[in-house]
């Protein structure tokens, strides 16, 4: 697991310092090695101020900082036959034998930027990838875009990175998250796009409860059990809610090893919903409580990770942070989390009044919408946060054909509608087909950032200053976010 960088110098000037730049950027805790690449040479050191003695003499630079998780992880960049390449990710359809970069070098090796179009197209994971050829960069990304992935130009360079500060840090002021399931051939005259694989919009079929539920187990299941494969323990982000309900009980048909985590402030009503799922369930759990200090003592690392100031990001970024801050401590390397499922089922009240107000297409179009920005709404903030902790978040829910079925679902297989109706109603009718109690499958939705009380215990500190919740984020994000660098 690491972080991504790649830039073109626009002046045909050497890129290798620039490079150099962009990975400080990303020099977090865990990073145990750093690698650039050219099209001929590659450099590999352990640390930043051993690579900047290196000499490589190029425009165009790949980079990567490596930090590892599994066994066979192995540092970056990777030589191909006429060309280099950085592959961040996982690869769960076809299963690779060992490392994974190394099965998809296999794939792009005698035509790397002709088949980096097929790596999207035919493998199911969570990746990005950048590759240096001759005059040019190919990148992409999978078609849900759940590996953060930002690109952005200026009159000096073309440049792409996981983490945006790494394109701040070389003067790239305006960046863009990279689009889901699309290849970019880049030059020095910019980027070029061209899709490849996406989640598309259609009309809702005529499908039933009866015939949706035992296809929505049936691809939950199979991407539990590609997400756990090799695994003997997990770590899971759990509320006592539905999403993670489900994903608790059939990661522990597969894993003998399955640690529920729940993060809360003290004396919220979330802890006891959570005890007793766990205790349903069957699997241990450990409960960690916050008050208001640690919310404020830690605000400003949330600012930096997350790379905005948004009240609601923050405030959903904070119990993340906790949950891969306690995954780390308990040294599990895996968190397994329910983000995705909301989007893809209707989870959101939003979508009952939309319904009511505009009705049927409407909202079948909003829940589309969501589910297409899935990655800068909810991924991107996730996997920045956990990679500084070098825990590999995965998401059963967040996979292409289950996407892909969801977004061809009627709205009324996913909302009721009445102002409490419940919501994801194909997602309960799944629980209840699995065996769960009934207080999981009938538990109202409460987004997280509400369950834990972090939203309401960040306005009390914003008021406390004077200030907006939304002023005070954006004046502490003055000096937070111009730091290029953070070290714990």
């Amino acid at each position: 697991m690491g972080a991504i960088i790649a830039v073109i110098n626009k002046k045909g000037e050497n890129a290798a310092r620039t490079a150099v730049v962009m990975l400080k950027s990303l020099a977090q805790k865990n990073v145990e090695k750093f690698g650039v690449a050219s099209l001929n040479n590659l450099v590999i050191k352990s640390s930043i101020d051993k690579l900047e003695n290196e000499t490589i003499n190029s425009s165009i630079i790949i980079g990567y900082a490596f930090s590892k998780i599994l066994p066979q992880d192995k540092p970056q960049p990777l030589k191909l036959k006429t060309a280099t390449m950085v592959f961040e990710g996982r690869l769960y359809e076809p299963m690779p034998n060992g490392f994974d970069a190394e099965f998809v070098a296999k794939k792009l090796q005698k035509n790397p930027s002709g088949n980096a179009a097929k790596i999207i197209e035919e493998f199911e994971g969570d990746f990005a990838f950048v590759i240096a050829e001759d005059k040019r960069i190919v990148a992409g990304r999978d078609p849900l875009g759940i590996r953060p992935l930002y690109y952005g130009q200026n009159s000096n360079f073309a440049a792409l990175a996981s983490q945006r500060k790494a394109l701040w840090s070389i003067g790239i002021e305006k960046s863009y998250s990279f689009p889901p399931g699309h290849v970019a051939i880049v030059r020095d005259n910019g980027f070029h796009f061209r899709h490849v694989k996406t989640i598309t919009y259609s009309q809702p079929r005529k499908v039933t409860m009866q015939s949706a539920t035992p296809e929505i187990q049936k691809l939950l299941q199979k991407s539990i059990k590609q997400r756990l494969s090799g695994l003997k323990e997990v770590a899971l982000a759990f509320s006592g809610g539905l999403d993670s309900s489900i994903i608790a009980f059939l990661a522990k048909k597969i894993v003998p090893n399955v640690q529920l985590i729940h993060v809360s402030l003290s004396d919220q009503p979330e802890i006891e919903d959570a005890k007793k799922g766990a205790e349903a369930l069957g699997l241990p759990l450990q409960v960690f409580l916050y008050d208001e200090d640690d919310v404020e003592m830690i605000l400003p690392k949330i600012l930096w990770f997350i790379e905005e100031t948004s009240p609601i990001q923050a405030s959903i970024a904070i119990p993340v942070f906790w949950t891969a801050e306690k995954t780390e401590t308990m040294g599990f390397k895996v968190l397994l989390a329910g983000q995705g499922a909301d989007e893809l089922f209707g989870g959101y009240k939003k979508y009952v009044t939309s319904y009511q107000k505009h009705g049927r297409e409407k909202v079948h179009k909003t829940i589309f919408n969501d589910v297409v920005k899935m990655h800068e709404i909810n991924f991107e903030r996730d996997f920045k946060i956990c990679s500084f902790h070098s825990v590999e978040l995965r998401l059963p829910f967040a996979t292409y054909e289950m996407a892909k079925f969801a977004a061809q679902l009627p709205p009324e297989l996913k909302i009721e509608l009445t102002d409490e109706g419940l919501r994801k109603v194909v997602l309960r009718n799944v629980a209840k087909n699995l065996g769960l109690p009934s207080f999981i499958i009938e538990k109202p939705k409460r987004a997280v950032q509400y369950a834990t009380g972090v939203s309401k215990t960040l306005e009390k500190i914003a008021r406390r200053k004077g200030l907006s919740l939304k002023e005070f984020l954006h004046n502490m994000s003055k000096t937070v976010l111009e730091e290029t660098t953070y070290h714990e």
